[in-house]
C-alpha cells in the first residue's frame, strides 16, 4: 500500500492517523519502511536523508549495528522480567560519571521523567508550586501542560485538564531573569522547583543568553527552590554531560531520555542523594512502573553510550552541525530573506521570522505556512525534517559530508519557492 493508502485506512482506527500529533501534516504524511545510517526509506520507494533521528535520540543513526547486535543478545535471554538487573547499575555508573548527579531512577519516557521529578521537588519541599518556562515542553501530563493565563495564574493548554491541575504551575519567558526574580517573590516560600529546558529544543533551538542559566542557579539556591534541568533532549547531544557541563551548572534534578536509550523508550531522573532518597521504597515519595529499567533500553542506552565514551562522536556531529548553520546562513542570506537559523552542536533549525529568537514569543513571529511548504519541498528533494517550525533538527555520526552538501543544495531549492 502506498503512504496515502495507509494514512486513509489509520484515519479510520487511530484519531487523526496518528500516535502522536506532530507526526500529522497534509496532504498525508510518509510512512517509513526502514531506516540504515543516515536515510530513511518510505513505503513508496522514496529515499530521504534524515534530521528528524527519532526526534533526537538516533545519534549514531538508523540501525546502528554495535546497537543491534547488543540488543540481539539481549532478547536472546529475556526482553523483560519485572525484577532487578544488573544493566540498571551499569547504566547508572555510566549517567552519574558524565552528569553531576548521586543517583538516579530509571523510568520508560520522558514525560514519566519529569512527572517523577516534580512530584518528588513537591515531596521533597513540601511545596506545591512550580516554575516552567513558556512555550517549554516536559511531556504530556496535566501539570506541565499549562498556558499563560492573568498575571501569574495559568490555565490548562488542553481540554480535559481540570484547572486545578494547573493552578500551582507558574509560567515565566524565558530569558527573562527580572520575570523568574518576580514569581519568585510573589510567591515566597511556596514554590517547589523550577523547570527549565536549559536550551530549548521544543520550539526549534533557542540559546542561553549569558549568565541566564547562572542567573537561575542563584536564585533557586537563594530561595531553596529545586532546580530541574530538563535535558531529555539534550543530554548525551550537547557534549557528554549535557549543557549543564557545558555551563558548568549542578541542577538539584535531572531529566534525561532520548539517546539514554540507545533508540529504545526510556526516561530517567536523578540528583543529589538526599533528594532522590526520599522516592520509594526508601522515601515516602511514590514513583513505579512496570517496564522501567526494561533490559533492552538499558542495554541499547550502555551500547550508545560506550561508543560516545570511545569515538570521536560529538567531534564529527558538532563540526557537521556547524556546516549546515554556516551553509544555510548563507543561502538565507543569497536569497535575500529575513529568517534566522539557530543551533547548537548537532542541532539546528531555521526560523521563519527576523530579528532575535530569544523566546517563545520572538518563535510565535514564525510563518507557519512557509515553514511547511518548504517542508514539503524539502520531501521532494529527498531531506526529511521533523514536520514542524517547533521541532529541532539532528546530524548523527552516520551522516556524512556528502549528507550536509545536498542537504544544503536542497534546503536552497526548497527556499527559492
Amino acid at each position: 500500500m502506498t503512504s496515502e493508502e495507509l494514512h486513509n485506512e489509520a484515519k479510520r482506527l487511530i484519531p487523526g492517523g496518528v500516535s502522536s500529533p506532530v507526526r500529522a501534516y497534509k496532504p498525508y504524511p510518509v510512512y517509513i519502511k526502514s531506516g540504515l545510517g543516515s536515510k530513511i526509506k518510505d513505503v513508496d520507494g522514496n529515499e530521504y536523508i534524515d534530521y528528524c533521528m527519532g526526534f533526537g535520540p538516533l545519534i549514531l543513526g538508523h540501525a546502528n549495528p554495535t546497537i543491534i547486535s547488543k540488543v540481539k543478545e539481549q532478547i536472546e535471554r529475556g526482553a523483560l522480567f519485572g525484577a532487578p538487573i544488573e544493566q540498571e547499575i551499569t547504566l547508572a555508573k555510566k549517567i552519574t560519571t558524565h552528569f553531576p548527579m548521586d543517583m538516579v531512577r530509571f523510568v520508560n519516557t520522558g514525560t514519566e521523567a519529569t512527572m517523577s521529578a516534580l512530584r518528588l521537588a513537591r515531596g521533597y519541599t513540601k511545596c506545591d508550586k512550580i516554575i516552567k518556562i513558556e512555550g517549554a515542553f516536559h511531556g504530556a501530563h496535566d501539570a506541565v501542560l499549562a498556558k499563560a493565563g492573568s498575571g501569574a495564574a495559568t490555565i490548562p493548554s488542553s481540554p480535559g485538564i481540570p484547572e486545578d491541575f494547573t493552578k500551582n504551575t507558574i509560567l515565566a519567558p524565558y530569558n527573562d531573569l527580572s520575570a523568574i526574580e518576580s514569581v519568585i517573590k510573589e510567591n515566597k516560600g511556596e514554590i517547589a522547583a523550577l523547570i527549565i529546558e536549559p536550551i530549548m529544543g521544543n520550539v526549534g533551538v533557542v540559546l542561553p543568553q549569558d549568565g541566564y542559566l547562572e542567573g537561575i542557579r542563584e536564585m533557586t539556591e537563594k530561595n531553596d527552590i529545586l532546580l530541574i534541568f530538563d535535558e531529555v533532549i539534550t543530554g548525551f547531544r550537547i557534549g557528554m554531560g549535557g549543557v549543564q557541563s557545558r555551563y558548568g551548572i549542578v541542577p538539584d534534578l535531572t531529566t534525561l531520555g532520548k539517546i539514554s536509550g540507545g533508540g529504545f523508550p526510556i526516561g530517567i531522573f536523578g540528583g543529589k542523594a538526599d533528594i532522590m532518597e526520599r522516592v520509594a521504597p526508601n522515601g515516602d515519595v511514590y514513583q513505579a512502573g512496570t517496564f522501567s529499567g526494561n533490559p533492552v533500553s538499558l542495554t541499547a542506552g550502555i551500547a550508545v553510550i560506550d561508543t560516545l565514551e570511545r569515538e570521536k562522536v560529538h567531534e564529527s556531529i558538532d563540526a557537521m552541525g556547524e556546516k549546515i548553520r554556516e551553509g544555510l546562513k548563507e543561502v538565507v542570506s543569497d536569497l535575500g530573506l529575513d529568517y534566522v537559523v539557530s543551533g547548537i552542536g548537532s542541532m539546528f533549525q531555521i526560523f521563519f521570522t527576523g530579528g532575535e529568537i530569544k523566546d517563545y514569543a520572538d518563535v510565535k513571529r514564525s510563518d507557519l505556512d512557509s515553514f511547511m511548504k518548504m517542508f514539503g519541498s524539502m520531501l521532494e528533494n529527498g531531506v526529511f525534517l521533523p514536520p514542524s517550525q517547533f521541532e529541532t533538527n539532528f546530524v548523527s555520526y552516520a551522516h556524512t559530508n556528502e549528507d550536509v552538501e545536498g542537504t544544503i543544495t536542497a534546503y536552497e531549492k526548497s527556499l527559492k519557492g
